[in-house]
């Protein structure tokens, strides 16, 4: 006989069924993994300096800001 916490498990797994949802597996980067932060840290740099190079995102950004101020 399943215990208490399996049978909780099993029903909100129904219920999440029923609402028209299905559970998938996927694969995430391990963050224990050597050198995870580190590449972290190197691609988040080559973003924030692609970013401050690109004078038109920081107007688009800029312009979106102000539309939604005005909203």
């Amino acid at each position: 006989m399943p215990s208490n916490a399996a049978l909780r498990v099993q029903k909100h797994r129904l219920a999440l069924r029923d609402a028209g949802l299905r559970p998938i597996q996927i694969w995430v980067p391990d963050t224990q993994a050597p050198g995870f932060f580190e590449e972290c840290r190197r691609q988040s740099a080559l973003v924030a300096a692609a970013d401050r190079a690109d004078n038109e995102l920081m107007s688009f950004l800029d312009d979106s800001l102000a539309d939604l101020d005005e909203a």
